[in-house]
């Protein structure tokens, strides 16, 4: 092996180990009762992100001086099975995945700093930074996964943190609603997601996207899977990148997730993690030249993402809001992009967009001091846009209530998938419970009524 992937080989390894490293530092002092102060917590996060960065373009230099653009990493393997089932865990350096770490590292060590002032002397300040930095060691994990396997893993690391900053302010009932919300559709992306790598597994044997995209350089590499194995693996993908990148028809969940602390509404829905589902097509990006078809119904799904952000962005009354929503329309111009085989501006758009979207959310909480400032000043409101004519009063009006109510987004995700999902449940479990009780006779019945009903804890809660 050349000396110069031998030092990238090795310079990647800090850059998996530096966010690890992270994890166990803070969570292993929380376990044991011995929280680490403020002022050490934020020493640990400064030195972890900057090494995890300065590794991480010590890397892209190599990768411009050197030639070399694909670097894998081969950690070990999870399961393997002959013959049948092969997890391994594999991360891979190219074009893609290290400007993705190195966004990571960067806009996660901005907001780690912002954050240390920001929580300061809340009750909650340790548990923001341990659920912080297993997002920021989901994000890298995920950005240079090798295999679905992995990528999964980091997948799961970005969606438990992110649900559980959703719910931070836990004592509200709030943000506890929509921690849970942004949860359930997370579980859905997730499925889709597993089901995917099955769907690699049976057709490819493991999970190696050299396996299924084909090996060599991003973006140019081809798949060697038939049109209709793209298109069924591609859906997959798309349904799981649309569950974690709040693409239409789960766009609903975006905005109920600014009720965390602003910090990490700006590095999670406006900068990082929302772009994930954006990131998981642009690994997959031949499967869409291999499927046209794929590529159309992308293009589609971006446009009439970005369509809809726009009409509900427009009629948003918080700042946060108008932000979730802005974001969302600009990464629904991504998805399209990708759809429409522009890569590289693709990945610059992310790479721009997320930097822009970051400074946003940050500032939005001081542009509302100096808007009320000057309307104080002048004694009275700003001039508000003028009227831009537009479609006639009626179906104007049918405009605004479609984009007030988000598009009845959530109201259809309730009713026609909620709802008979849970009632489903609900009479497979009392078909189970008719069935123990024939069995086991009325000692069993008589149990099972001192115990709490299923309605009534919900009614309690």
């Amino acid at each position: 092996m050349p000396t110069v992937e031998k030092v990238m080989i090795g310079l990647g390894d800090v850059v998996i180990a530096a966010p690890l490293l992270l994890v166990l530092i803070l969570g292993i002092s929380s376990l044991l009762g011995r929280v680490l102060s403020e002022s050490t917590t934020t020493r640990v996060l400064k030195a972890g992100t900057v090494t995890g960065l300065v590794a991480a373009l010590a890397n892209l230099g190599l990768m411009l001086w050197s030639g070399v653009r694909h670097v894998p990493i081969e950690v070990g393997d999870w399961v393997v099975i002959p013959g049948q089932y092969h997890f391994a865990i594999k991360f891979v350096f190219d074009r893609l995945s290290v400007p993705m770490a190195i966004l990571s590292f960067t806009l996660s060590g901005t907001i780690g700093a912002f954050a240390s002032r920001y929580m300061h002397r809340d009750e909650g300040y340790n548990r923001f930074f341990v659920l912080y930095t297993t997002f920021v060691l989901g994000m890298v994990v995920t950005s240079l996964a090798g295999t679905i396997e992995t990528l999964f893993a980091g997948w799961e690391l970005v969606g438990l943190s992110s649900a559980l900053l959703v719910a931070f302010f836990q004592h509200r009932l709030g943000p506890a609603r929509n921690g849970l919300w942004v949860w359930i559709i997370y579980r859905i992306s997730d499925a889709a997601l597993l089901l995917a790598a099955v769907a690699m597994h049976h057709l490819r044997g493991e999970g190696d996207f050299d396996k299924l995209v084909g090996s060599g350089l991003w973006p140019e590499v081809a798949t060697s899977l038939t049109g209709h194995q793209a298109f069924l693996v591609g859906i997959l993908l798309l349904v799981a990148a649309s569950g974690k990148s709040a693409l239409v028809p789960f766009s609903g969940w975006l905005p109920r997730a600014m009720e965390g602390p602003t910090p990490s509404s700006a590095v999670f829905y406006g900068a990082l993690s929302v772009h994930l589902g954006a990131f998981l097509l642009l690994r997959a990006s031949p499967l869409l030249d291999a499927s046209p078809p794929l590529a159309a119904l992308v293009a589609f799904l971006g446009l009439n993402t970005a369509v809809f952000a726009y009409l509900a962005g427009s009629v948003q009354t918080d700042i946060k809001s108008a932000l979730s929503f802005a974001s969302l329309s600009q990464v629904g111009i991504i998805v399209a992009e990708i759809g429409l085989g522009f890569r590289y501006v693709a990945l610059v758009h992310i790479l721009g967009h997320a930097c822009l979207r970051t400074l946003q959310f940050v500032r939005a909480p001081t542009i509302l001091r100096d808007y009320h400032a000057i309307e104080d000043a002048i004694g009275g409101r700003l001039p508000r846009r003028a009227d831009w004519g537009g479609p006639r009063r009626g179906r104007r009006d049918w405009l605004y209530r479609l984009a007030l109510e988000r598009g009845y987004l959530d109201a259809i995700l309730r009713d026609f998938v909620a709802v008979p999902f849970v009632t489903l449940m609900r009479r497979l479990d009392a078909l189970e419970r008719r069935w123990t009780d024939f069995l086991a006779g009325e000692r069993s019945r008589e149990s099972e009524e001192k115990k709490p009903h299923f309605g009534a804890i919900e009614e309690s809660s």
